[in-house]
């Protein structure tokens, strides 16, 4: 069975990562996406509205499922049985880190391959800090997320 992890913040989920893992549904299997709780950072959204929002947004692709994970994206690949790290490019600047990122999890674990898929054209400039930039300053962010984040994100503001 092909396996694939798709993992990331997801602070908040964006139509851009609705865009690549609905076309990396198409690719494989089984996915997991990964939302990353790391206690070090402060969050937007605490990691249990992330999980809960992701979920709803992801419920019509039956082959994709929505788990958290602390530690190494590696380590949560392995435990999952897969063997590709799925992870989303939208510019240059984008590559250069990701790049450095699978090579060290190459280092880790030389099992487990990082496929890079671009984002579509309508999704290049998005990003989830930028969504939380332009929603705290009364923005609206209606063409770049899905409808539930809209509803959470007013429910507690």
């Amino acid at each position: 069975m092909s396996v694939a992890v798709y993992p990331g913040s997801f602070d908040p989920i964006t139509l851009g990562h609705l865009d690549i893992v609905g076309r990396a549904a198409r690719l494989f299997e089984h996915i997991v996406m990964a939302v990353v709780n790391n206690p070090s950072k402060t969050s937007f959204l605490p990691t249990s509205d992330r999980v809960r929002l992701l979920k709803e947004s992801v419920e019509h692709l039956s082959n994709v499922e929505v788990k958290s994970f602390e530690g190494l994206t590696v380590d949560f690949a392995k435990n999952e049985k897969a063997n590709v790290i799925i992870r989303g490019l939208r510019a240059v600047s984008d590559f250069e880190y990701e790049f450095k990122m699978s090579q060290m999890n190459k280092s880790l674990n030389p099992t487990i391959e990082t496929l890079f898929m671009m984002a579509g054209l309508e999704y290049q400039f998005m990003s989830s800090s930028l969504v939380q930039e332009v929603f705290k300053f009364g923005g609206d962010i209606s063409q770049v997320v899905p409808p539930q984040v809209i509803q959470h994100l007013k429910a507690v503001k």
